[in-house]
């Protein structure tokens, strides 16, 4: 088996690691570094559960090898905030009841994240398109939908 050294640095934190150059990011995150908020579903790239940040952009950590990732900068939910110092969209889906069962919420937080640094005042629209690569058995979407709206007002208030 193949394994290559890589480097990366994932909420903050500095890592390297051996890997076997076949093992998933996913893998990687949840077995390795046991940062097990990212979630594994489809396998696929499919239901958005998996997602991660990779260099500032969102990425489905279970189609990338984690050889892909060596040398970037990686946030996964567990960097985003803390239960006493929630990022807003994490106070959004709180105050909004953006979740139920939490297995997409991950994924969901994170590719909001990333809508609302690039369109800090989406529309409706806007969010839908952007959530609609992340799929929820739970809440039919509109609490999710509301919980961006209302994380998109908070980080205008903060001016974050």
């Amino acid at each position: 088996m193949e394994r290559e050294t890589i480097s990366v640095t994932v909420n903050g934190r500095a890592y390297e690691r051996t890997v076997e150059a076949r093992r998933l990011l996913s893998d990687f995150l949840r077995e390795d570094l046991r940062l097990t908020g990212t979630h594994v579903g489809c396998e696929h790239g499919v239901c958005g559960s998996c997602t991660v940040m990779m260099d500032g952009v969102t990425a489905r950590s279970c189609l990338t090898f984690a050889v892909m990732a060596d040398g970037a900068e990686i946030e996964t939910i567990e960097g985003l905030g803390t239960v006493n110092a929630m990022h807003p969209v994490q106070q959004a889906f709180w105050e909004k009841h953006g979740l139920q069962c939490g297995f997409c919420t991950p994924g969901m937080l994170m590719t909001a994240v990333e809508l609302l640094k690039r369109n800090p005042d989406p529309s409706v629209d806007d969010i839908r398109d952007a959530i609609s690569g992340n799929l929820c058995r739970c809440t039919g979407y509109q609490t999710i939908v509301e919980s961006i709206q209302h994380a998109a007002q908070l980080m205008r208030e903060d001016g974050a």
